[in-house]
């Protein structure tokens, strides 16, 4: 099955059978995702077999199926370490696969530990506490105003203008919400009031490349700015994106956004999350080391085609960085 790849991934529709809800599912693809990384991935010259969620490929494993690469966009359900799912049973077998590995995945996700990592090397980021339960809040000595949100979420799930907060008695009131619907812990931030920006990278290690900055700007008043998950569910009428400036700002931006990258072991694309502070100081908020890759919709392409990168190419260009990966890999075994 040399020139087969194997397409693992979360489809909205399949969980949405399963009974979860909408909130559930934000994170995973819809069919018309799936359908243009398939497309795309089958115009490069190599066929494609859907293997479905993590569980799927679990099965797939242990009947002996293998692929020359696996494409993986899947999330994962549960647990901080949800993203790191798929990755950790495809090593486990020794198939290659793109995107970064276990580790990359759990540390990236878990924010306040790629914060820390970070700092420890100098970059910048807001900041932070971490409320774990509830008395947790009195230990908290930020000055107001804070923004509060899940300490291992994605696609600005637990966020909105209620993020917020102004009063002790609010940060009190959101922890506690958080806390009892998230079930997990709570990141507590000095609240960044500037711009956002989100940088896109290709490759892996010293052949990482930045290849563009996009501006996220939310129109609507009543999201205090939030890129919430609203925000980016409905992000053709409440957000406006833009190329950065090409000026000394975005210079900065991508050279933090490369070095966080590289620091945190990302590998094949990925994209850092940057907010700046009342100085105008770029501030690392988040790594996202498996971007969403819908065509149109999702933050990475959009870079891509800011860039003059088609979207075959982007997807090109994960492929090609992750064989290279596992051929170099393969020749000093």
């Amino acid at each position: 099955m040399a020139d087969v790849i194997g397409l693992v991934f979360d489809l909205r529709d399949s969980y949405r059978a399963e009974g979860f809800s909408e909130e559930d599912i934000s994170e995973f693809d819809t069919e018309e995702t799936i359908a243009s990384i398939e497309g795309a991935i089958a115009d490069l010259g190599f066929h494609v077999e859907r293997i479905g969620h993590a569980r799927n490929l679990a099965a797939a494993l242990v009947q002996e199926r293998r692929w020359r690469l696996v494409f993986n966009v899947a999330e994962g359900i549960q647990g901080r370490s949800r993203e790191a799912q798929a990755p950790a049973l495809l090593e486990l077998y020794g198939v290659p696969y793109t995107f970064s590995d276990p580790l990359t995945c759990s540390v990236t996700l878990d924010k306040a530990v790629a914060k820390r990592i970070l700092l420890s090397e100098g970059i910048p980021t807001s900041p932070f506490a971490v409320v774990e339960e509830i008395s947790d809040v009195e230990s908290v000595r930020l000055p107001l105003p804070l923004f509060v949100k899940p300490l291992a979420e994605g696609t600005g799930k637990g966020t909105g203008p209620e993020s917020i907060v102004r009063t002790r008695s609010e940060l009190q009131r959101r922890c506690e919400c958080l806390l009892k619907k998230y079930r997990q812990p709570v990141l507590v931030e000095e609240f960044l009031p500037g711009r956002e920006f989100t940088t896109g990278i290709l490759g892996t290690g010293r052949k990482a490349r930045v290849i563009g900055t996009m501006e996220i700007s939310v129109q609507d008043r009543s999201s205090a700015g939030v890129y919430s998950l609203e925000t980016k569910e409905r992000c053709e009428q409440l957000v406006r994106y833009d190329p950065a400036p090409k000026d000394t700002l975005r210079t900065e931006i991508e050279e933090l956004a490369l070095k966080a990258y590289r620091l945190l072991g990302c590998r094949d694309a990925g994209r850092a999350d940057f907010r700046l502070d009342s100085a105008g100081k770029p501030m690392f908020l988040e790594m996202n080391p498996l971007p969403g890759l819908h065509p149109t919709h999702s933050d990475l392409p959009m870079i891509a085609r800011h860039a003059g990168m088609s979207y075959l190419n982007l997807i090109g260009a994960i492929v090609a960085s992750a064989l290279e990966r596992s051929e170099a890999y393969a020749r000093s075994a």
